[in-house]
């Protein structure tokens, strides 16, 4: 029998490369998904820390807002630069730090933001226009036409047309409060042909054509604006004015008696209406009035006439110097003839009479400034007969 001989137990070998290269891609993986969960852990702590953020900027941005409307503006000014500090790009923030300083006329800071703002959205409304408003204030006209007109043209939130013809109407008021007459009506006429049917703007525009001294278009905005009121007295009084100036005496009548029936505190129309009263009773050569009527007029006028004369002092130009005792001696040699019987012998005095009537108004307005009353009402009737 043979002996039993001890076991040989075969040492283990340790793991190979082919071990490890089959186990590598668990590891990957398993490594990969540790790295994604620490990105998403930290981009997950990343946003919750920027949202905060946010969301203090966002409540001192509130309280600016809040101050800033209540026209507190130097609390809005610290709690607007106290939003930027959680959000220093914000573009609202930026801007409404801007109106904040503005309203401290801190002019230059504001500016500066501003300028800023316009680089990154120049189609900005609202930048163009507090850009245009700083122009204004500094007396750079170039500057505020441009960024007005930038501002009209540009991009708004919300209503569009509303806030775009709000900049025309700064922009005309500004024309207007630096004389620019003749700009201010062609912006005018641009404006009015967009509006709608809001009586209250059609009253607004028309104000602004009579500050224009375009006076047509004046009267056809307050027609259209009293359609919806044919008794609002400022409206009335208006349309009266327009079609004063235009010498539509008539129609400035009706205007004028209505205002102040509507409101009989209007001292401005009752004197307008007393003068257009006069110009309509004054005017010999209205038509469908008797001859005696006339005559009595052409009478009125001429002694009218002949008292101006009298009453004007020297006048300071060599042609008036030389022009007035003419005039005297015009008037004084047809004095005798001017009388209800000579009239009626030679009807051709009318005009003639009238002819130097309206010469002495007018030479006597140039020398010794506007006249009142009667003599007001025939320089007025000398305008509406001139090259007749």
């Amino acid at each position: 029998m043979q002996a039993l001989q001890p076991a040989i137990t075969t040492p283990e070998k340790e793991p190979g490369l082919r071990y490890y290269l089959q186990r590598e891609p668990v590891i990957l993986a398993a490594l990969s998904a540790l790295a994604i969960l620490a990105f998403v852990g930290v981009s997950g702590l990343s946003r919750i820390y920027h949202a905060q953020l946010a969301d203090l900027g966002n409540r001192w941005f509130i309280r600016g807002e809040a101050d800033l409307k209540a026209h507190r503006d130097e609390l809005a000014v610290n709690e607007f630069r106290t939003a930027l500090l959680y959000s220093r790009d914000d573009f609202t923030y930026q801007l409404d730090l801007a109106e904040a300083l503005i309203g401290l006329k801190k002019t230059n800071e504001a500016y500066a933001y501003l300028v800023n703002l316009w680089e990154r959205e120049p189609e900005n409304g609202l930048v163009n226009l507090e850009l245009a408003r700083i122009a204004v204030q500094r007396a750079d006209t170039e500057k505020a036409l441009r960024y007005y007109h930038n501002a009209i043209y540009a991009i708004w939130p919300g209503d569009q047309e509303v806030q775009r013809r709000n900049a025309r109407l700064e922009l005309i008021e500004y024309l207007l409060s630096i004389n620019a007459k003749t700009q201010a009506q062609a912006e005018l006429i641009a404006l009015a042909e967009n509006l709608d049917e809001d009586p209250a703007t059609h009253a607004r525009v028309g104000d602004l054509f009579l500050q224009a001294q375009d006076y047509e278009h004046a009267l056809a905005e307050y027609r259209q604006s009293l359609k919806s009121d044919r008794h609002n007295a400022a409206e009335l009084a208006g349309a009266g004015q327009a079609a004063f100036e235009l010498g539509r005496y008539d129609i400035a009548q009706r205007y004028l008696a209505a205002a102040i029936a509507a409101n009989p505190n209007d001292t401005q129309s009752a004197e307008l209406l007393g003068t257009t009263e006069l110009v309509l009773r004054m005017d010999p050569f209205r038509r469908q009035i008797p001859v005696d009527q006339r005559h009595r007029i052409v009478i009125q006028a001429f002694n009218a006439a002949g008292e101006r004369l009298k009453a004007c002092p020297a006048v300071d130009s060599s042609a008036n110097i030389a022009a007035q005792p003419r005039l005297a001696e015009k008037w004084a040699s047809m004095k005798p003839q001017i009388t209800e019987e000579g009239l009626r012998r030679n009807p051709d005095l009318v005009e003639q009479a009238m002819n130097l009537v309206f010469d002495i108004e007018r030479q006597t307005n140039a020398a010794c400034g506007t006249p009142t009353g009667t003599d007001l009402a025939l320089f007025l009737i000398s305008k509406l007969h001139e090259g007749n």
